[in-house]
Formats: structure tokens, sequence, C-alpha cells
């Protein structure tokens, strides 16, 4: 038993921050399915604590839904396209960008989607949208990082088979079925969609400008970790000696991973102007590495 215990750790250490997140997604749809056996909660309210309501005065007693509705999947089907594109998505951010940055991404999607639903809900006039529950699934996070990647590297090609399609085009077929969606029986989801497409594409504009947006909330959250933090802090200062003459002002690390980062953006710069296949082998073999 010591053993499987050992297998299973190591088996969760080794998943990427976006497999983990797909794993949670999986335990809390089981959850949701084990909570709709009891005869006195059906399957679309089973785990209604952690979705989000259309109605802001319901939202005010559930802050946390904002953030939790884009883990809450009701339907297989549903759950199974979002964590499938979420794969292999997340695949290519890690290979492209900081694990931050990525996340990032996703979950300010998943809260601008959320927060675009309850904005629409509440400044439309009644009749014009239809009269919906909740607002569950990842969808909004999942087009966040769809639209970043289109914006990031429009020219980058996508291969459909033996169709080949830009990235650019792919984001605005995207977002014109989102749009279209508006008038279909879906309008909360779609609305959701836009929301995380919009910050998809702020995100990637500003980023291409050397802004990253995301770095408040990056500190949020950071900060958020460090509550719920097991680890006990020394109450003593240790004081390390500097080692190394610094490098304008910065040590030889901090030196070094700037250099770094600016040889990533070179090669990102040149991705999105002339596609992947413009790099060379020992770009590639950089790119790869650095995405590790």
């Amino acid at each position: 038993m010591t053993s499987l215990n050992y297998d299973i750790k190591d088996k969760l250490k080794r998943l990427s921050a976006f497999e983990k997140i797909i794993a949670v997604n999986l335990v809390i749809y089981v959850i949701g399915k084990i909570f709709s056996l009891s005869p006195n909660i059906d399957s679309a309210n089973s785990l209604q604590w952690l979705s989000l309501p259309s109605s802001i005065s319901k939202f005010i007693t559930r802050p946390w839904a904002c953030v939790t509705y884009g883990f809450t999947h009701i339907e297989f089907w549903h759950l199974f396209f979002n964590m499938l594109i979420l794969y292999f998505i997340g695949r290519s951010f890690s290979n492209l960008f900081n694990l931050k940055t990525s996340l990032n991404v996703y979950f300010l999607g998943i809260i601008s989607g959320g927060v675009l639903f309850l904005i629409s809900y509440a400044a439309l006039p009644n009749g014009l949208l239809y009269n919906v529950g909740t607002l569950v699934g990842a969808s909004a996070g999942v087009r966040a990082l769809l639209l970043f990647l289109c914006t990031y590297m429009p020219s980058k090609e996508m291969a459909f088979g033996p169709v080949k399609i830009k990235l650019l085009y792919v984001g605005l077929i995207l977002v014109f079925f989102d749009v279209v969606g508006l008038f279909g029986n879906n309008q909360g989801g779609n609305i959701a969609h836009l929301g995380g497409a919009a910050l998809g594409y702020l995100y990637a504009i500003q980023l291409k400008k050397g802004i990253d947006i995301g770095k408040g909330f990056e500190k949020i959250m950071d900060a958020v970790f460090d509550l719920f933090s097991f680890q006990k802090k020394s109450k003593l200062k240790t004081v390390y000696k500097q080692k190394g003459k610094p490098y304008a002002g910065h040590t030889k690390s901090q030196f070094n991973e700037f250099n770094k980062q600016k040889r990533i953006d070179i090669i990102l710069d040149k991705i999105s102007k002339s596609g992947y296949d413009s790099l060379n082998k020992e770009e590639k073999e950089f790119l790869f590495k650095a995405g590790k």
C-alpha cells in the first residue's frame, strides 16, 4: 500500500499545471454525479454551489463561483471537449510561454467570461436574453487561451487534416460562431465565451507591447497561495552573501535569465511574423528546452 501511495504521489507531481486542472475538473464532475444519485438532488443542481448564477443578488452569496464555475461540468460531452482542447492548447502554451503567463490567461479568461455573463443579465432588458439558471464549464478559459495564441502569432498555421489555416482566421471563426450563438439556446454560454475571447485578445495585444496585464492578478494569487501554505516560515532572517560581481546592478543569474527571456521574445516575434517553420534547428531546440 505504501508503494502504491508513493507511485500515485509521484505521478501527480509529474503532471503539468494544465493536466492538474483537468484532473480537478474530472474529480468535481464525478462528485457531482455521486450527489445526483440522491433522490432529492437532480443532475442540474448537484453542483449548484460551484456554478455561477445569472442573478447578481445570488452571486453575492457565493462570490467564489466566478472562478469555481470554470471547474464545474454537468454534461459529460461538455467536460470531454473542454478538457480535450485544454490538454492540447496547454501543451502548446507550455512550449512557448512561462507557466504563470499561461495560468494568468486561463484564469483571467474564466473570470472575464463570468463577469460579462453577470453584467449582461443585469444590464440588458428582460426578454432579450433567455432566463437561465447558472453558468458552468471551462469554455471561457479555453477561449482565452485560443484567442491569445491566435492574436499573438496570427501567421502560424494550424493543420486540419490536409488543410492548413492561419491562426488569425481560426480566431475569427471562433468569435463568429460565438456571436451567432447569442441567438441560440446557449446565450449565457456564448456570452462567457466572448468574455474569455476578449481577455485573450487584449492580453496578447498588450504583451506584444511588453505589458503583462496579468501581473496584478499574479500577485494576488501568490498571496492567496501563501496564506494556505503549510510550510513553516523561519522567524530568523537569513543573510546571504552575494556571490560574484553584479551585472548592471543585477546578479549573474538575473542577468542570464533576462538574456534568456529576450531570446525567447525574439524567437516568438519571428514565429508571429514568419511562422514556426522559419525557425532553424538551434532556435527550435532552445524554445523546446525553455518551455520545459
